[in-house]
């Protein structure tokens, strides 16, 4: 079987040279390419299409080796390279083809070789010292090709750069400008990295599904989101009047108000959830029942921990119980300390969570056991 390999030089010095045909015609170019300019990387591909050509002759095939080329003139210097192509085939009558390139340009004229005679493989050829630059501009090529990249990273760097020089006449600070563009696109890649998009964008058809299917927990996370807003105003309203240097204190006097209107948002969203599974399913799965016992359980103990370090810092003063009477016994007022008060608000996280575990066992029809392992 006879095989063509051609090696393709796009931009020749030499045009007119051009084709070289056969082993000892290639050997003798190689001399006077590398003497002429032992730098050019034409001496590298018309290397290896010498070695090409001696795995084909040792597997039994029986290969010409060619070089064609043009000159400088785009497309006088295409058009050469086909009536080349064309003037070999001819002669030598090849049953297929291996095309050498050295560069990119090179390979853009495979389908002109390939057009004449049929091509079985495409040996590219990177010099060891430039496989950085070659690789880097494939990757980029192969990066301006892919639509979702380009929309990812090149639209959000056009938006900064045209964003920049706007904010420094508006706000007439370097420093206030970087920092602008740094959150922004701090945001953006959080809204990537949580597959925010992904999730918004699949909103819509969800929603319009619970509508459809009369889900209690479209309602319940109407109402929950609702609570989410007051307790997150009812935090703001409580610390905005505080003259405090501490951001620690601070936040825990935002927990402490916010707090049972969270805790009650997520009790909201997780019974909404529980009763969609009761209605659907015959059975329900235990960590849609646990899911409400878990939230009440958090929000006491976030609660107490945020009021023990308030009662520290004598943001208020200590929790007293005031005096009650049972009949047979009768309870005198006192003030609870900060560290028993932070022991109960625990244990009663702790036990709730147990009676859920319980509950949760009992529905799902597995023993306690189990339930604490998964």
């Amino acid at each position: 079987m006879t095989t063509l390999v051609v090696c393709i030089d796009r931009n020749s010095p030499v045009a007119d040279e051009y084709p070289v045909v056969g082993r000892h015609a290639v050997e003798s170019m190689i001399t006077e390419t590398g003497v002429e300019d032992p730098e050019d990387s034409r001496v590298n591909c018309l290397l290896e299409g010498l070695r090409v050509a001696a795995d084909l002759e040792a597997s039994g095939d029986d290969p010409v080796v060619a070089v064609v080329g043009g000159g400088s003139d785009a497309v006088g210097s295409d058009r050469k390279i086909a009536a080349q192509t064309e003037s070999i085939v001819a002669e030598y009558e090849p049953d297929s083809a291996v095309v050498v390139v050295d560069s990119a340009e090179d390979e853009r004229l495979v389908p002109i070789v390939e057009s004449r005679v049929r091509v079985d493989a495409v040996d590219r050829v990177v010099v060891r010292q430039a496989r950085d630059i070659e690789s880097t501009y494939y990757l980029l090529k192969q990066f301006l090709a892919d639509e979702e990249l380009r929309k990812t990273v090149l639209v959000p760097i056009g938006l900064a750069m045209l964003a920049f020089p706007l904010l420094l006449i508006v706000l007439d600070s370097t420093t206030i400008a970087v920092g602008a563009i740094a959150a922004a696109f701090g945001v953006f890649l959080i809204y990537k990295g949580l597959g925010i998009d992904a999730y918004l964008s699949r909103l819509p058809s969800q929603t319009r599904e619970a509508l459809y299917s009369g889900q209690v927990s479209l309602v319940t996370y109407v109402v929950a989101a609702g609570l989410s807003v007051v307790g997150m105003f009812a935090g703001a309203l409580e610390i905005s009047p505080i003259d405090s240097s501490s951001p620690f204190l601070l936040a825990n006097r935002f927990l402490f108000e916010s707090v049972p209107w969270l805790t009650a948002a997520a009790l909201a969203a997780s019974l909404g959830r529980l009763l969609d599974e009761l209605l659907e399913r015959e059975g329900v799965r235990s960590a849609y029942v646990n899911l409400p016992f878990g939230a009440v359980a958090v929000g006491l103990v976030v609660r107490g921990f945020s009021a023990y370090f308030l009662e520290r810092a004598s943001v208020f003063g200590p929790f007293r119980v005031p005096p009650m009477d049972f009949g047979v016994v009768e309870i005198n007022g006192f003030a609870m300390e900060a560290g028993t008060r932070l022991a109960l608000f625990i244990l009663a996280g702790i036990l709730i969570s147990l009676v859920g575990v319980r509950v949760a066992a009992y529905v799902s029809k597995t023993d306690i056991e189990g339930e604490l392992v998964e």
